[in-house]
Order: C-alpha cells, then sequence, then structure tokens
C-alpha cells in the first residue's frame, strides 16, 4: 500500500527539472573531453603544420619513419631529402615529425674571428 503511494506522488511531480539534470552530466563529460583531449590536439596540429609550412632548404629533419636527413629541396606537397651524400629521396611533407636545427647563416667576419682568437691562444 505504501509503494503504490509513492509511484502516484512521483508521477505528479514536474518534469522539466528533470531533464535538465540528466542532460547536466553528459554537457560536463563533453566539457572535460574538449579541455582535456581536443583542445590540446588542435594546437599539437597547428604547430606541426606551421613547422611543416615553415620548412626550407638546408633544415635538418626527421621524417615519420625516423631517417636523419636535410632538406635539399622544397616544392608545393613534396620534399627532396638528402639522407647520405648523394642520396636523395622524396618525401611528403606532412611525413616530417621533426625539425633537429635550422641552419644558421654564419658571417665571414665571425669564422676570421673565432680562427684568430684559436691561434693566439
Amino acid at each position: 500500500m505504501l509503494i503504490s503511494a509513492a509511484y502516484a506522488q512521483e508521477a505528479g511531480s514536474a518534469g522539466g527539472g528533470d531533464f535538465f539534470v540528466q542532460i547536466m552530466p553528459l554537457l560536463l563529460i563533453f566539457v572535460v573531453f574538449y579541455f582535456l583531449l581536443i583542445r590540446p590536439q588542435q594546437k599539437k596540429m597547428k604547430a606541426h603544420r606551421d613547422m611543416v609550412g615553415g620548412l626550407q632548404r638546408g633544415d635538418k629533419v626527421i621524417t615519420g619513419g625516423g631517417l636523419f636527413a636535410t632538406v635539399s629541396k622544397v616544392e608545393e606537397d613534396v620534399l627532396v631529402l638528402e639522407i647520405a651524400d648523394g642520396v636523395r629521396v622524396k618525401a611528403a611533407r606532412n611525413t616530417i615529425t621533426e625539425v633537429n636545427a635550422k641552419p644558421v647563416p654564419r658571417n665571414d667576419n665571425d669564422s676570421k674571428e673565432s680562427a684568430s682568437d684559436g691561434k693566439n691562444n
């Protein structure tokens, strides 16, 4: 007898607040996924896109397959990589995973000064 009275009271209550309470955990899960998974992945993709877009001749790179190479020629979607003296291969731009070192332009005056400093010691 008491159980049927409890069911009768629950059925008569307003249902508008219950929907919001039911949907709240789903919204909370989406927000957590956005900040922990989606947003960092988008930042990583943007950084990789900028890195690949900024590649130029002379950059030392690592490919997705683990090859250490130097960029010999930059084309639209393809890079010509030199993996050994006289050995050149073509690779898609997106396969570059890391830039090891950018070439540093050397002034002739700096090299002469460092050479003369070494002789005086």
